[in-house]
Formats: structure tokens, C-alpha cells, sequence
């Protein structure tokens, strides 16, 4: 879905336990300074919503989940 959207999985993968508002923060597991910044523009790459209504309607996200804002 996200390939089809022009958007990498990593990006998404990154965003989306951010939306639950039980979550302060993700922690990704870097190695070198090149990882971090890949993470930085993978934070702050646009997802559109089409993405996560597009998974929701696939079956892979619970309707309910909540998913990050555009």
C-alpha cells in the first residue's frame, strides 16, 4: 500500500504508533549518524490519508486504530 502511495513503509512504520495518545514516543535502534538523520526525514515525511484508509479498508489496520494526521 504504501509503495503504491510513493511513500516507504519505514516512514509510516515510524509515524504510526505516534498517533495513540498513549504513546510519547518511539525509540528506533541507530547505529550512526546516517541512520539518524534517515529517521529525521523518515519523521517527517507526509503520509497521506489515503494510506491508512486504504489499510483500514484492507483489513490491516482495526478501524478503530488511530493513525496520524496529514
Amino acid at each position: 500500500v504504501c509503495a503504491q502511495h510513493g511513500v516507504p513503509l519505514r516512514a509510516a512504520a515510524l509515524q504510526f504508533p505516534l498517533a495513540h495518545p498513549a504513546v510519547a514516543a518511539v525509540v528506533a535502534g541507530l547505529r550512526s549518524a546516517g541512520e539518524a538523520d534517515s529517521a529525521a526525514v523518515r519523521r517527517d515525511t507526509t503520509i497521506p490519508a489515503a494510506i491508512w484508509n486504504e489499510l483500514r479498508d484492507d483489513g490491516i489496520l482495526d478501524p478503530s486504530a488511530p493513525v496520524p494526521r496529514a
